[in-house]
């Protein structure tokens, strides 16, 4: 039976190990990492899921850079000793996909679900919660990310971002049209962004439900111009991946016969995941109907240094694979988690990692350091926001950016906390 061992439990036994015997324990399966000093701690199993090839929206860069990070971590020694093994799975944007990712993380033993986009919580998490396997740093879509014990998110998720976006829209528009998805999530996105409104005593915005799949959105997009009006009026749409849809109907719209020249445009917006910067790449840059669009972030734009690490690695690690783009939220979010589950296994400094452990070591208050793409994140209960429907955040900074000749930059340096606002909604 193979004995894991590390450079510090190494006995002067190991002077004594033959050349015949090391091999022997090369074939038995007792290898060594590369990097690491001694034989290797046990492998360390987690999985990573996100929809790809769907109608909607879809997150094929979120496991892309999970097995980019796996890649480079191990060529380091892997973490703290330990192999990292990264299963990936498509969620499918429905319940029974993500109900399936859960169950396969259950059947594989994995100890952590990490750096993952679902929007169907209630399948997902009780599968994980029913066998103690934390969900670390989700894409903040699901409700369940931030009332379930078992999950530890790294952002403030889309409550945060729509509560600030109307912070950020308070200060330059009248009136908003907010068009967003016609589902249960959705329906709570117009308290969230008029929580931000208020902070400026703006009236409320006006509530366009929208099919979250459809292929055009030209009467929805005509009654959102509509009742933005023309002075200092603004639409914005967080239809996630059918953001850039609408805005192609939007921008196809007649103008009015009657409009006049020197009045000024409706302002568009939206936040990130709805909008980022490969949608503005994608739909041509400075020539981007997106031009001029004010964008509500979680994290530091992706040209902030920051990122440098991230990019660093996956320019040596992801071997071209353009699904791993720096500037992808999806990927960016993964990113962190995994710079979670990292700090945590190292904190942990056991040859065997469980679910159980990691848990532990979150809960008890592990101070996690994410080089400023975050403000310090730690779980311990006088750290949860406490918010009706969202108490698991623990992040409620956000960024408000703009998109200035075709590229998403700072439109105000720095964070800017929005947890008394989220507070307030209803």
């Amino acid at each position: 039976m193979c004995m894991p061992m590390t450079g510090r439990r190494m006995t002067s036994l190991l002077a004594y190990v033959t050349t015949a015997a090391t091999g022997a324990s090369l074939l038995t399966g007792c290898g060594v990492l590369p990097g690491a000093t001694g034989g290797s701690r046990e492998p360390v199993t987690v999985m990573t899921w996100a929809p790809d090839q769907t109608r909607a929206t879809n997150m094929p860069g979120m496991p892309a850079m999970a097995q980019t990070y796996a890649r480079w971590v191990n060529s380091q020694g892997g973490i703290d000793g330990h192999e990292l093994r990264v299963l990936t799975c498509n969620e499918q944007n429905t319940a029974t996909g993500a109900a399936a990712c859960a169950r396969r993380a259950v059947q594989e033993k994995a100890v952590a679900v990490v750096g993952s986009y679902s929007q169907n919580g209630r399948a997902f998490m009780a599968p994980l919660e029913a066998a103690g396997i934390p969900y670390i740093g989700g894409y903040g879509i699901a409700e369940e990310e931030f009332n379930n014990p078992l999950s530890y998110p790294v952002n403030g998720g889309v409550a945060s971002l729509v509560a600030g976006h109307g912070m950020q829209l308070a200060d330059s528009c009248d009136k908003v049209s907010l068009v967003r998805p016609d589902t249960l999530a959705g329906d709570k996105l117009p308290e969230l962004l008029n929580s931000g409104l208020r902070k400026a005593s703006h009236r409320r915005a006006v509530d366009i439900p929208a099919v979250e799949d459809a292929a055009e959105y030209t009467q929805q997009a005509d009654r959102a111009r509509d009742r933005a009006g023309d002075e200092k009026g603004c639409v914005t749409a967080v239809l996630g991946e059918r953001t850039q849809t609408f805005f192609d109907s939007f921008r196809r719209l007649p103008k009015p016969a009657e409009e006049k020249q020197d009045r000024d445009p409706v302002r568009i917006s939206s936040v990130l995941g709805s909008v980022g910067q490969p949608v503005i790449d994608r739909t041509g840059g400075a020539h981007s109907p997106f031009e001029g669009a004010f964008v509500t972030g979680w994290y530091p734009e992706a040209s902030d240094k920051s990122w440098d690490p991230m990019r660093k690695v996956i320019r040596a690690h992801a071997f071209a694979d353009n699904r791993v783009d720096p500037a992808d939220p999806g990927v960016q979010t993964t990113w962190i988690a995994y710079t979670v589950l990292k700090e945590v296994i190292e904190s942990i400094d056991q040859d065997t990692i469980t679910a159980e452990r990691i848990t532990h070591a979150l809960t008890r208050g592990e101070r996690i350091d994410t080089g400023g793409l975050t403000p310090a994140l730690r779980w311990r209960f006088e750290d949860l926001l406490g918010a009706p429907g969202f108490p698991r955040i623990v992040n409620h900074e956000v960024t408000f950016q703009v998109v200035r000749q075709g590229r998403l930059v700072a439109q105000r340096p720095g964070f800017v906390d929005v947890g008394e606002t989220v507070l307030s909604a209803p």
